[in-house]
C-alpha cells in the first residue's frame, strides 16, 4: 500500500462515484448493443432489411461500425473504472501512477477513472506524439 492516501470519507465518496459511472457504461452498452442487433433499417421503419441504393447501404455499415466504436470505448471505459475501484480498496486511488503525486480533485470530477495527474498525462501524450 502506498503511504499517501485519500481520506476514507472521500474514497467512499468516489467509490460510489466510480460504480454509478461503471453501471452508466453498463446500461448504455446495452442501449447500444440492442440497436447494433436490430440494424439501423429496424429503427427506420423498413422491415424488408435489404437497402434500395449502394449508398443506403454505406450509410447503414457506417452507422454499425460508428456502433461498434462506441461500444468497443465504453468497455475499455469500464476496464479502467473497475480499476479504479480496485485502486480504492487498496487506498492507492487519486495518486498518480507515475509521480506518486495526488491527481487534483478538479481531473478527478471530470475523470473518476484517471491514473495520472495532469503534468504526467500531458508528457504521456506528448510522448505519442
Amino acid at each position: 500500500m502506498s503511504e499517501k492516501s485519500l481520506k476514507d470519507t472521500t474514497l467512499k465518496h468516489y467509490e460510489e462515484i466510480l460504480i454509478k459511472e461503471r453501471d452508466d457504461a453498463q446500461r448504455l452498452i446495452e442501449q447500444l448493443s440492442e440497436s447494433y442487433k436490430k440494424g439501423s433499417k429496424d429503427n427506420s421503419g423498413d422491415l424488408s432489411g435489404y437497402s434500395y441504393h449502394q449508398a443506403d447501404q454505406g450509410s447503414d455499415t457506417h452507422e454499425q461500425e460508428k456502433t461498434a466504436y462506441l461500444i468497443e470505448l465504453e468497455y475499455q471505459k469500464i476496464k479502467l473504472i473497475k480499476e479504479s475501484i480496485r485502486r480504492v480498496y487498496d487506498k492507492t486511488y487519486g495518486i498518480c501512477e507515475i509521480c506518486g503525486c495526488y491527481i487534483q480533485e478538479a481531473r478527478l470530477k471530470i475523470i473518476p477513472y484517471a491514473r495520472f495527474c495532469i503534468e504526467c498525462k500531458t508528457k504521456e501524450e506528448k510522448k505519442k506524439r
